[in-house]
């Protein structure tokens, strides 16, 4: 990816902190970042990637700083970005909020990461959890610290450490899934999807080999098993842990995994889901004074299992005003600022069906109002459940020293962009 230098500035352009990787680069042409970036603002052509000469900033904004890296040559511009944003998380996971005076409270460490984050413009350890085993916050412990070469610098699995720990040998798996949803207002589902990851949390001693296995259509078919129970994954996405070519050759999810906390995987299925909060409402207006907005909320998933902290947002007109509820169950709230009723319902059995009642008060003059009504918007979580049917088959873990192992497994289904378009 060859980037020349790394600089991070503040809202004005000041440089809190740089590290020069190659020295190709003067460092005062960073002087010219916030000018030209305050130019293509104004003209309303603002690029991620700014030229100044011969040199080339790709920069990215969190928080009240500027993440800028310089580079003379054509990089790869994704990976840079990749670069920047995992420069973001590791310093987050170090100091909770990135933000400039959390740089400027802690510098040192700053740039010891930058050290170990980039060697000659080139990407190294960027695993938060590696880097916080000798990069301590407390600076005085640095320079004792650089002395011992962590075991994951030569280690082939540089993402766990060797040596590792435990009384009670756990893994935790939740698979979660958000739905993605828009209807129409005459009950036309126009676009659905299930984006699902699979998370983990390991608690094992050792070096152990993990293997994980869902009911996954594109192997049932290798095996000859019935598809009648298994999912099609698309988009899959896995942590740098997983044997790729043992997923590509068999289907086999076989990694050594990192020690806590981590994605293991992401997926995305297209289906036509059917909508598992189900919206209709009537709105009725009364001589232009006053308007009523009747809204039937109903579970449409199986009966055992239950929603909880269901947020249901209806629109409602911009002039509103003087607002009375009247709801079967959960409570409702007018929040003006964004135009819209928020009913909450804190749990939400599956094939129970509730009633909320708002009546508004309107001025006496309306507005043409033809602009087109916002959709009713829901979010909701269902655990022990999973929109798509996917399952955890087994998961094997093998170690050396043979200790047994529990794995824990937990399915959540979630509201991700659910959207029910209504009629005005």
């Amino acid at each position: 990816m060859s980037a020349s230098a790394v600089f991070i500035l503040d809202l004005k352009g000041k440089v809190l902190i740089y590290r020069d990787y190659k020295g190709d680069v003067s460092m005062s042409e960073i002087d010219f970042f916030m000018p030209v970036l305050m130019q293509q603002e104004e003209e309303g052509l603002l690029c991620p990637l700014i030229s100044h000469g011969k040199v080339h900033f790709l920069w990215i904004k969190h928080s009240n700083l500027y993440l800028v890296a310089a580079t003379t040559k054509n990089s790869n511009a994704s990976l840079v970005y990749t670069f920047l944003y995992k420069l973001v998380e590791v310093l987050t996971e170090y100091f909770k909020e990135l933000e400039e005076e959390s740089v400027q409270d802690n510098f040192v460490v700053v740039y010891e990461l930058l050290d170990e984050l980039m060697d000659f413009g080139f990407p190294q350890t960027t695993d938060s959890k590696i880097l916080q085993e000798y990069i301590t916050q407390q600076g005085n412990k640095l320079e004792v610290a650089k002395l011992r070469v962590p075991t994951t610098v030569t280690n082939a699995v540089s993402w766990r450490s060797e040596g590792i720990k435990y009384k009670k040998n756990e893994v935790f798996i939740d698979v979660i899934e958000s739905v993605n949803l828009l209807v129409s207002a005459n009950g036309n589902v126009l676009r659905s999807d299930i984006v699902g990851s699979v998370k983990l949390k390991v608690m094992l001693s050792g070096m152990p080999e993990l293997r994980l296995g869902l009911n996954d259509r594109v192997l049932f078919s290798l095996t000859g098993r019935d598809k009648g129970k298994s999912v099609m994954m698309e988009d899959v996405k896995f942590h740098q842990c997983v044997r790729l070519s043992r997923f590509e050759n068999d289907r086999t999810i076989s990694f050594i995994p990192p020690d806590g906390d981590f994605e293991l995987m992401s997926y995305r299925i297209n289906a036509q889901v059917k909508p598992l909060i189900w919206i209709e409402s009537v709105i009725e207006k009364f001589s232009h004074s006053r308007v009523e907005i009747m809204v039937k909320a109903k579970g449409q998933f199986k009966k055992q299992s239950v929603a909880n902290s269901v947020e249901i947002m209806v629109p409602v007109p911009s002039d509103a005003d003087t607002p009375r509820f009247k709801t079967s169950v959960g409570s409702a709230k007018y929040v003006p600022e964004k135009n819209v009723v928020v009913w909450t319902i804190k749990s939400f059995p599956g094939g129970k069906e509730f009633l909320m009642r708002a009546h508004f008060g309107l001025p006496s003059v309306e507005k043409d109002e033809e602009e087109g009504r916002p959709p009713i918007t829901v979010n909701f979580e269902i655990p022990y459940f999973t929109v798509s049917g996917i399952q955890v088959r087994y998961m094997k873990i093998i170690e050396k020293s043979g200790y047994h192992a529990l794995p824990w497994v937990r399915y959540i289904t979630q509201s991700g962009d659910y959207q029910l378009r209504t009629n005005a």
